[in-house]
């Protein structure tokens, strides 16, 4: 139903009637070409919007008188046109119709010649085809030929990969595989067998893994078995090195006190640096781990040969050390741990972060526990001090060599000092017994010289006060020197001296404080002195009796005391040369203690003696009379004791000594007669002849000029002169007592009084009971003054 203008959509527009003129159909019909001569194509799709325009305004009928109007006018025009050249048109016409006759013939020919030419152009495609054909399969033919060719390239690099393999070229294997793998997309990339060789380079990889890890073992395997000539090499080298240093040393006083391994040293023997890895005698390659590392790297495995490797080294570290150590593979052993411990320096150093300080330092360190623990198992039963001596000079030797290479010694420098103190031990049992040896088998007799030659070569050997040597110097020859020979042979070389240089000789070149070093050869040296030699002399003391033995044994103590003092000067001083310490040797107090026991036993020995005479003493402790002559055994005793003492070799001192200790005995003995229990009573004329034989030896000594001896009669005469004197009430006195007879013990006293009240009571006589009596009761009265008193 058509719309109202309510209706409309655009009611509320203004109307507007298009107005359709012949010049804008005539336009309109020119973009649709249908007016247009120059145009072979007519634009029908531009009609759409005309009729849209003439439907939309409702125009119809006006559109088509307007387009009626212009198919008249055109019509006109053409009428025009067409009577105006009309002559000219015929012509044409006629014209044309010759021209269409040529051109059928000219068609007809066309035609003919179309023909033959379509005959000839179906033979030229058929070989066009045929020809484009043969190029195509040309060209797939270079394309296989090129594809083939290109995998045999890539088999020919395959190949060549195993064979590189097999000739230790293990990079360039590895960088063949990477250029294989790395090459441009081409034809031959989409191949199976390109698919098929991608795959397997994993393989080849491993092949290239495996290859270079078993070249790597057998280095290793190569490496253990060089290591110990590499260690020999460098211990060579390090003792060419300290022969060398020692000769400089010598030369110049300046470095004396310079060690191997020292400042001075290690600048000096940079001028002359030997690469122990790389010399006439050996070469070490390094290749094959180099290589490894080189491809473990490459191919980001470095973590798990670095873990092999550890556990390689460790492996072979612990088989270094066979179970138990014996003690001739010390030296071999030693050898191959610091070939080992080298290559393990050579390979931190020159590997980058393949090897860790860390990781060697643990194989150092365990190793070098296990050696102190083999070590000291082999000479658990070793007693020979040389053997220490080997031991050390091979630790000394692999210190030495491995300090150079930067590893950490201090735990076997101490294990050395303990090996020291071990070798010290030893060494003063087997110098303790030479000693022993020695002291047993002296003759205890002075050395007699009878050349001078003989004499200056004693005195150079022992130990004197430069008086003492001075003196003896200048002595006439022949002459008896005032030592045995015990004492020349415990000073000489084979003996103090000796030991000494052996001391010395284990620990030279050990870095350590002196102090140390020198405390403990102090102590070394008291307990050879004292321990061996003083306690062995004591022993020979004690073992005789012969007075000219014990005499010698006194002077060579006194000799040995001075010995000491002359071995700690000189000690000190060769110390003083190296920075040492001052060493104190304190076995002279043990030399003195023993010159005491010695002197004792001079004493003892003289006592024995007097003994004997003592047993000849025929005494009649009750006569009836007095002697008139002191007994005859005191005759040959005086004689005897005088004559002994005074030949004794030794001292005017010792010599007194002795005469005191034989008086002393003898006024003991004289007491014992008249106070001990062996004689149970006695009389006053039994007295009597004490005191004149008291006053006999008293007289003797006093004509040998040894008037200060009787002094040990003191007692003796006191108390013998309260009885014979009657002087009990006196002595009962407290100041007289005090002032004249406070030598006599109130219990022997007592005692005699009591013996001579016995006698009296055993008497028949009222005179001497009556005297007896008197004495008991004197005997009680003295007993009472001290009742607690010991005899």
């Amino acid at each position: 139903m058509p719309l109202n203008a309510a209706q409309h959509p655009n009611c509320n527009a203004s109307p507007k009637t298009t107005q359709f003129t012949q010049d804008n159909i005539d336009q309109q019909l020119q973009q649709i070409h249908l007016l247009d001569q120059s145009s072979s194509s007519e634009n029908l799709e531009q009609l759409g919007p005309i009729i849209k325009q003439i439907h939309t305004s409702r125009q119809h009928e006006t559109y088509l008188r307007t387009v009626q109007a212009l198919i008249e006018s055109r019509d006109a025009e053409i009428e025009t046109i067409c009577g105006d050249n009309y002559q000219e048109f015929i012509s044409s016409v006629s014209t044309l119709f010759s021209i269409k006759s040529y051109t059928t013939n000219l068609r007809e020919t066309i035609t003919t010649l179309d023909a033959n030419v379509d005959q000839v152009g179906r033979g030229l495609v058929e070989k066009k085809k045929a020809l484009l054909q043969s190029k195509k399969t040309a060209a797939n033919l270079d394309e296989a030929i090129d594809t083939l060719q290109a995998c045999l390239r890539v088999l020919d690099v395959v190949n060549r990969v195993g064979e590189m393999i097999k000739e230790g070229k293990y990079w360039s294997a590895l960088r063949s595989l990477e250029d294989i793998e790395s090459m441009p997309p081409t034809s031959l990339s989409q191949t199976p067998l390109f698919q098929h060789l991608l795959s397997s380079l994993p393989s080849l990889r491993g092949q290239i893994k495996d290859a270079v890890t078993a070249s790597m073992k057998q280095w290793l395997l190569d490496i253990r078995n060089i290591s110990a000539q590499v260690g020999q090499v460098a211990l060579d080298a390090m003792e060419l090195r300290t022969r060398r240093w020692r000769s400089r040393r010598e030369k110049d006083p300046m470095l004396k006190l310079s060690r191997v391994g020292s400042a001075v040293e290690v600048a000096t023997n940079e001028k002359t640096e030997y690469n122990v890895l790389d010399n006439d005698q050996l070469r070490v390659d390094f290749k094959p781990l180099y290589e490894c590392i080189h491809i473990y790297s490459a191919l980001d495995s470095l973590d798990e040969i670095r873990r092999s490797y550890q556990a390689d080294r460790k492996a072979q570290s612990d088989l270094i050390l066979p179970e138990p150590l014996p003690f001739s593979s010390l030296a071999s052993v030693i050898q191959e741990i610091v070939g080992f411990f080298i290559i393990e320096n050579h390979v931190l150093n020159t590997t980058g972060s393949f090897r860790s300080e860390r990781e060697v330092e643990d194989l150092w360190d365990a190793l070098v526990k296990r050696v102190g623990n083999a070590v000291e198992n082999t000479l658990t039963n070793v007693v020979d001090p040389d053997a220490y001596l080997k031991v050390k000079e091979g630790l000394l030797a692999f210190v030495m060599t491995l300090e150079a290479f930067s590893y950490s010694t201090n735990d076997l420098h101490s294990y050395i000092l303990v090996l020291f103190e071990k070798y010290v031990s030893i060494l003063e049992r087997k110098f303790g017994k030479r000693f022993e040896t020695i002291v047993s088998q002296d003759d205890c007799l002075p050395m007699y010289v009878e050349k001078a030659s003989e004499r200056d070569s004693v005195l150079d050997t022992v130990w004197l006060s430069r008086d003492e040597r001075d003196t003896l110097a200048k002595s006439a020859l022949p002459l008896s020197l005032p030592w045995s020979q015990s004492f020349y042979l415990c000073c000489q070389d084979a003996s103090i001296r000796n030991f000494v240089q052996n001391f010395y000789q284990f620990i030279e070149g050990v870095s350590q404080h002196h102090r140390n070093i020198d405390d403990l050869l102090s102590k070394s040296l008291d307990n050879i002195l004292s321990t061996y030699i003083s306690e062995s002399i004591t022993k020979r003391a004690q073992g005789t009796s012969n007075l000219s033995q014990i005499a010698q044994i006194i002077t060579n103590l006194e000799h040995f005391e001075v010995a000491c003092a002359e071995l700690e000067r000189s000690l000190t001083n060769i110390r003083s040369s190296q920075r040492g310490g001052t060493i104190r040797v304190k076995a002279a107090a043990a030399f003195s203690a023993t010159l005491s026991r010695a002197l004792t036993r001079v004493t003892a020995s003289i006592t024995s003696k007097l003994d004997d005479f003592f047993e000849l003493a025929e005494y009649d402790w009750t006569p009836a009379t007095r002697d008139s002559s002191p007994s005859m055994y005191l005759y040959e005793l005086v004689n005897w004791l005088t004559t002994v003492v005074d030949s004794l070799v030794v001292k005017d001192a010792y010599k007194q000594e002795a005469y005191r200790g034989a008086v002393d005995y003898i006024a003991n003995c004289l007491m014992d007669f008249l106070v001990g229990r062996n004689v149970p009573m006695i009389n006053e004329n039994g007295v009597a002849n004490i005191v004149l034989d008291l006053d006999f030896l008293e007289d003797e000594f006093k004509r040998n000029g040894q008037t200060h001896l009787n002094t040990s009669f003191v007692e003796l005469r006191s108390m013998t002169s309260i009885v014979m004197n009657d002087r009990v009430q006196d002595y009962l006195v407290p100041a007289i007592r005090q002032s004249s007879y406070a030598a006599v013990r109130a219990k022997r006293l007592q005692a005699l009084l009591e013996k001579l009240a016995r006698y009296g009571a055993e008497c028949r006589d009222p005179p001497s009971r009556e005297r007896g009596e008197r004495r008991r009761k004197e005997a009680d009265a003295v007993g009472r003054l001290f009742p607690g008193e010991n005899r």
